[in-house]
């Protein structure tokens, strides 16, 4: 039996937690960047393509949270070794919040705050 058994495995299923977590985001950042691109493709074909431009907004978007979704794994990885270390250690580590918990929530309210701002954009033209 592998000592501390149950504290690892919960360590590896936060860890595939946060992958999946990075994979959907990176999905998501892809899914922005083909839709602008059908967009902009039916744009071409309509008579009427002003409304129907490729925006600089959703390609950036699409890139910055495919970015996000790898920092987000590099995070993760080097957090699951971190822990794996703490686990397998024999001396008393007290709980504290990790510095990348914070930085993986600003991460997440970066991304929305900045994915509201484009749709804000989108719905309301007339917004600066």
């Amino acid at each position: 039996m592998i000592k501390r058994y149950s504290d690892h495995s919960a360590n590896e299923r936060t860890y595939l937690a946060w992958i999946r977590t990075s994979i959907s985001i990176m999905i998501f950042g892809l899914l922005i960047e083909k839709l602008d691109l059908f967009i902009s493709y039916i744009g071409e074909n309509m008579s009427d393509a002003s409304h129907l431009q490729p925006s600089l907004y959703a390609q950036l978007i699409g890139l910055g949270l495919f970015l996000v979704g790898i920092v987000i794994i590099v995070i993760a990885t080097i957090r699951f070794f971190v822990q794996e270390k703490a686990i397998e250690s024999d001396e008393s580590i007290p709980y504290r919040i990790m510095k990348t918990n914070i930085l993986f929530s600003g991460l997440m309210i970066l991304s929305a705050a900045f994915l509201f701002i484009l749709l804000a954009h989108k719905i309301f033209p007339s917004l600066p």
